[in-house]
């Protein structure tokens, strides 16, 4: 640990903390023993970071977070799991991230993340890239959040639940099932609304191939949620459509939501 200029004289950090020069510290943080802290990453007032945590480069860590303590899990034997934050994600006030349940496991947030105030990511939890997660949602264990993915305020995740790339989740609904790819998600029941058309289009998905691309999504989402057939049977016809690389996606996170062992099974398209 290097003690430097940048580091607030309040803070308390363990001397086997590993904090690189150029991180910053702000009064009254916690570092803890097994902690391993970037270049350039700034730690806001009354932080604590315990347990074996690393943070990557460049991450701002508002006032009053939490990160690396124990999980909130019965089955938890005191096990120093690890928490691992990756490069350039934004952490805001009293955002919790716990540590998982056993020895080896890692709870994993990745790189250019905006997870908003309040919210909680629980043990064993695994966030991909770019994703924003907003104010005060709950994400309970073992939540799998692919790439570009967006939840809106008070959201509920219940646990094991898989959460596809650029989808979009309203605000206040409850999901209990997995999220396909690509779609917007809403209510209590939660149910598929449509195709995320402005995440798609914002990132330029839409003009793939000359729009050929968002065109075979939206085929494989009129299968899916409006022509009648099965989930079986629409799976299995978007298996023929597997050229379009995106629509390979969609299949293979349907796939495994509804065969895979621990999966939840899709969340369902909206009734006529």
């Amino acid at each position: 640990m290097a003690l430097t200029t940048l580091i607030h004289p309040t803070a308390v950090l363990h001397p086997g903390a590993q904090i690189h020069p150029s991180a910053s510290i702000g009064p009254y943080a916690v570092i803890g023993e097994k902690v391993t802290i970037g270049a350039d990453t700034t730690i806001g007032a009354h932080a604590v970071i315990d347990g074996y945590t690393k943070i990557g480069d460049r991450n701002r860590i508002f006032p009053h977070t939490a990160i690396g303590l124990e999980p909130q899990d019965l089955k938890y034997d005191g096990s120093m799991s690890l928490v691992e934050i990756g490069n350039d994600n934004a952490i805001r006030e009293c955002v919790t991230i716990n540590r998982p349940t056993r020895l080896g496991e890692v709870t994993r947030l990745g790189n250019h993340n905006l997870i908003m105030a309040y919210a909680h990511v629980a043990h064993n939890c695994d966030i991909a890239d770019r994703v924003i997660i907003a104010n005060s949602v709950a994400l309970a264990g073992h939540v799998q959040i692919e790439a570009y993915a967006r939840l809106s305020g008070l959201v509920g995740v219940h646990q094991f639940v898989h959460i596809g790339r650029y989808a979009m989740v309203g605000g206040m609904s409850r999901i209990e099932r997995d999220v396909p790819p690509y779609t917007m998600v809403e209510g209590n029941p939660s149910r598929v609304r449509g195709l995320n058309q402005v995440l798609l289009s914002r990132s330029g998905i839409a003009k793939e191939a000359d729009g050929q691309v968002y065109k075979g999504l939206k085929e494989a989402f009129r299968i899916l949620y409006r022509s009648g057939l099965t989930l079986e049977e629409a799976i299995a016809k978007l298996e023929a459509m597997s050229d379009n690389h995106h629509v390979r996606h969609l299949y293979e996170f349907l796939r495994a939501s509804a065969d895979e062992k621990g999966r939840r099974g899709p969340i369902p398209g909206r009734k006529k």
